[in-house]
């Protein structure tokens, strides 16, 4: 048996960092699964910086769109599995047109299998603005839906706000 750990925040909020801590603390392999695409020059930028930061022993598997076969296979390796981002992908599969829901019971189906330690990171984007277009709407509510479903199957989740971890679940004893 394995620990899935879910790790939620804001942008900027520390989250990557705090599931990269666990990452390296895990004294094993890790292997990265990076879901970011780079639609523009400054996203590509964002994603060279972030594989630069990366310690060179880490293994980055690019999985932009099939996360589900790629969380399987890196789980099957023994490895530390961090997933960097469940917002990225989510963008991926409805900008893709895929089925967003049949995507997203994939994933959580492969989550809930239980094998490998795991950190799945993901944007918490309820607390912002209401968006302004269907599209950014459908995104959010598609967002709080899987962060939701997430949530349900972790061993843990930790909500990080100005680098400051709050662990959600299990509960902190009183």
């Amino acid at each position: 048996m394995g620990e899935l750990v879910f790790v939620l925040g804001g942008a900027r909020s520390g989250k990557s960092r705090f599931a990269e801590e666990l990452a390296s603390k895990s004294q094993r392999g890790v292997i990265y699964i990076a879901t970011a695409q780079a639609f523009d020059a400054e996203m590509a930028d964002r994603i060279d910086r972030h594989r630069a930061q990366r310690p060179v022993d880490w293994r980055t598997v690019d999985a932009p769109l099939e996360l589900p076969a790629a969380l399987a296979s890196a789980r099957r390796s023994g490895a530390f599995v961090l997933v960097g981002c469940l917002t990225h992908w989510l963008s991926n599969t409805m900008l893709a047109e895929r089925d967003v829901d049949a995507a997203c019971a994939e994933l959580i189906s492969v989550l809930s299998e239980g094998d490998g330690d795991i950190a799945c990171v993901s944007n918490e984007v309820g607390l912002s603005i209401v968006p302004d277009n269907p599209l950014g709407r459908r995104f959010r509510d598609a967002q709080g839906r899987l962060n939701q479903q997430v949530a349900a199957v972790a061993d843990r989740v930790v909500f990080v706000a100005a680098g400051l971890p709050l662990q959600l679940k299990p509960a902190p004893a009183p």
